[in-house]
C-alpha cells in the first residue's frame, strides 16, 4: 500500500513538473522569437523561417538602431524619468498610504481623502485636458511632462494602505504609549516591516515609466527628449538614412527591414526590465498577496 501511494506520488509530482516546463516553455516562447527574429537575416525573416533560433545570424538590427545619435540621449532621458520619476511615485505612495491606513479616530478626514483617490480611478478628463495643461504649465520638452502626470500611482496608494493594515495593530498601541510619533512610526515601524509591498510598488513605476511612450509622444517636441519607448516607436530603417550614400542605403535595405528592426527594439526596451526583475521577484508575490488583502 505504501509503495503503491509512493509510485502515484512520484507520477503525479512528474506530471506536475512536466507541465510547469511545457507551460514555461510556452511562456518564454515570444520572448525566443523575438531574439531570433531580430538576430536574423532579412529574408528569413520575412519567409517566415525564423522559430527560436537565428537564420543567417547577424546583429544589422542591433548596428542600425546604437548607431543612431538620438539612441543614447533616449535612453538617459527613459533612465532619468524612470529615476525621479520612481522617486516621486514612492515619496507620494508611502506618504499617502500611512495616513489613509489609520482609523478614523485617528485621521478624522480620511474617508473624505479616500472618495477623492477613488474618483480618480473612475473618471478621468482626458488627454486633450491634460494637453492643454501641459502647454499652459509650460512643461512641453521637459522631464516634469512625463513624471507629474503619473505622480500619483492611486492603484499602488490602495495596495500599500492594505499592506500598512495588516500590520499587527499591537505594534502601533506600544509605539504610542512609549511616546513615538507619526513620523517615528512611519520611519522605523512600517516602513521597514514593508519591504514586500514597496518593492512591488517600486517595480510597478518602473515598469510603467519605462514602457510608457504615448506621453513623450505628445508632450515633447524634438527626438532629442524622446523617452527610449517613443523613440523606438518612432524609429524605422530610413530614420538613420540621411547622411549616407546612395550605395551604402542599398547596401543597408538589403541585410535589413523593419520586421528585424522592430524585434531588436522590442528586445532592447525588454531588457532592462528583464535585469532588474529578478532583484525584486522574491518580494513581488509576497507584497501582492498581502497588499491586496483588506481586513
Amino acid at each position: 500500500m505504501v509503495r503503491n501511494q509512493s509510485w502515484k506520488a512520484r507520477l503525479f509530482k512528474g506530471s506536475l513538473y512536466t507541465l510547469m516546463t511545457v507551460i514555461a516553455f510556452l511562456s518564454l516562447a515570444p520572448i525566443l522569437y523575438t531574439v531570433a527574429v531580430s538576430f536574423s537575416d532579412k529574408a528569413a525573416a520575412a519567409a517566415g523561417e525564423v522559430t527560436i533560433w537565428p537564420v543567417g545570424f547577424n546583429t544589422y538590427a542591433y548596428d542600425t538602431i546604437l548607431k543612431d545619435k538620438n539612441f543614447l540621449g533616449s535612453f538617459f532621458v527613459s533612465i532619468n524619468r524612470v529615476l525621479l520619476g520612481g522617486l516621486i511615485n514612492f515619496l507620494i505612495t508611502v506618504l499617502m498610504a500611512y495616513p489613509l491606513s489609520r482609523q478614523v479616530t485617528e485621521f478624522s478626514s480620511r474617508d473624505v481623502y479616500m472618495w477623492f483617490i477613488i474618483v480618480t480611478m473612475l473618471f478621468s478628463g482626458g488627454i486633450i485636458p491634460l494637453y492643454i495643461l501641459m502647454k499652459y504649465l509650460g512643461m512641453f520638452d521637459t522631464i516634469w511632462a512625463l513624471v507629474l502626470p503619473t505622480a500619483v500611482p492611486v492603484f499602488n496608494v490602495i495596495l500599500l494602505i492594505n499592506f500598512f493594515r495588516s500590520i499587527p495593530k499591537e505594534l502601533s498601541e506600544a509605539g504610542h504609549i512609549d511616546g513615538a510619533g507619526p513620523w517615528y512610526m512611519l520611519m522605523k515601524i512600517f516602513i521597514p516591516l514593508s519591504a514586500p509591498a514597496l518593492a512591488t510598488v517600486t517595480l510597478f513605476s518602473i515598469v510603467n515609466h519605462w514602457n510608457s511612450f504615448f506621453d513623450g509622444l505628445i508632450f515633447m517636441r524634438s527626438m532629442e527628449n524622446y523617452p527610449l519607448q517613443t523613440y523606438i516607436q518612432q524609429f524605422v530603417v530610413q530614420t538613420n538614412m540621411q547622411n549616407i550614400s546612395s550605395v551604402e542605403k542599398i547596401e543597408l535595405l538589403k541585410k535589413l527591414s523593419n520586421q528585424t528592426l522592430n524585434a531588436a527594439k522590442i528586445v532592447i526596451g525588454m531588457l532592462p526590465i528583464l535585469l532588474i526583475y529578478p532583484f525584486l521577484q522574491r518580494f513581488f508575490i509576497h507584497g501582492i498577496m498581502l497588499g491586496s488583502v483588506k481586513e
